[in-house]
């Protein structure tokens, strides 16, 4: 892996902070010249330190406001229903994350949908649906915490 420097890390903690800052915003945060601030960004998204950009919408606004954690089981752990399971659950527009785990369960799911009723429809056409499904524990969120995709830098 590429080795960055403190002033990479001040860019990528910035550009975390705001990823709309203009070069020249980021070059006065910073204190670098515009040019070097530039080729150090182009760099850094070259090298894959910065993936992309997007938008943090309000799931609320957005009537999806409940928020549940579903631990999946699966009636057989080979490659083959890890497969089927992992393209099937790449289909659904209501999975924002899902995580194969090492423990007492095979997968994490992490879903938003706009209440539970939407949850059981949800958990019956789609999770339960899923190649190998034995067994699912579901976890609504009653409050949000803690919620950022900021990596320490």
């Amino acid at each position: 892996m590429k080795e960055i420097d403190r002033i990479d890390r001040k860019i990528l903690r910035a550009m975390q902070d705001n990823g709309r800052l203009t070069n020249l915003e980021l070059a006065d945060k910073i204190s670098l010249s515009p040019t070097a601030t530039a080729e150090r960004l182009k760099r850094l998204t070259r090298d894959g330190f910065i993936e992309g950009y997007a938008a943090r919408l309000s799931p609320e606004k957005l009537n999806r406001g409940m928020l549940v954690f579903v631990e999946v089981k699966l009636d057989r752990t080979t490659p083959d229903i890890f497969d089927a399971f992992s393209k099937a659950v790449r289909q659904s527009d209501d999975v924002m994350e899902c995580h194969m785990v090492a423990g007492g369960f095979d997968y994490l799911v992490k879903a938003r949908v706009a209440g539970m009723e939407a949850y059981r429809s949800f958990l019956s056409e789609v999770i339960l649906s899923l190649p190998g499904v034995r067994e699912t524990h579901t976890y609504p969120v009653m409050e949000e915490v803690k919620n950022t995709g900021k990596l320490a830098v």
